[in-house]
C-alpha cells in the first residue's frame, strides 16, 4: 500500500531552491540537511535534493529539467502581486486566463524549474463544454 507520493527536485543549489519554495509558498521544513530538504504544506510535500549527491546513481546526477510544479491557490492575482510585483519573482509566462479553466502565472524557481501558480476559473472553451 502506498503511503506517500511526492516530487523530489534535483538541484545544484539546494539552499536557493529550498528558500524559494519555503518563502514563496510558506512551506514548513520537515527535514533539512545540506544535501536534502523536505518541505510540507498540510498533506502536500515537496523535497529538494543536491543533484550531485552519491545517493543518486552515477549517470543520473543532473539537475531537474522539463518539470512544471503546479500550485493551486485561491487568488492568483493576489499571489502575482505578492510574488512578482512586490517580490520580484522571475516570470516565464505572464498572468493570464485560459479558456480551459485556469488563470495562472508561470514562475521560474532557482535552477530553472517552472512553477505554475493556478486559480481554477470557469471553462469558456465551447469545445470543452460540449457533452
Amino acid at each position: 500500500m502506498i503511503t506517500s507520493i511526492y516530487p523530489v527536485l534535483m538541484s545544484t543549489d539546494v539552499a536557493a531552491t529550498t528558500a524559494f519554495f519555503r518563502d514563496a509558498f510558506a512551506l514548513e521544513t520537515v527535514f533539512e540537511s545540506d544535501w536534502y530538504v523536505s518541505l510540507r504544506s498540510g498533506a502536500f510535500e515537496l523535497a529538494v535534493l543536491d543533484a550531485s549527491h552519491d545517493s543518486i546513481p552515477a549517470g543520473y546526477r543532473t539537475p531537474a529539467t522539463g518539470i512544471l510544479v503546479n500550485i493551486e491557490v485561491e487568488d492568483v492575482d493576489a499571489e502575482h502581486e505578492r510574488l512578482v510585483t512586490r517580490g520580484g519573482a522571475p516570470v516565464a509566462q505572464e498572468l493570464r486566463s485560459e479558456t480551459f479553466g485556469q488563470r495562472h502565472v508561470i514562475l521560474v524557481a532557482p535552477g530553472g524549474v517552472l512553477v505554475d501558480v493556478i486559480q481554477p476559473i470557469p471553462i469558456t472553451d465551447p469545445a470543452l463544454l460540449a457533452d
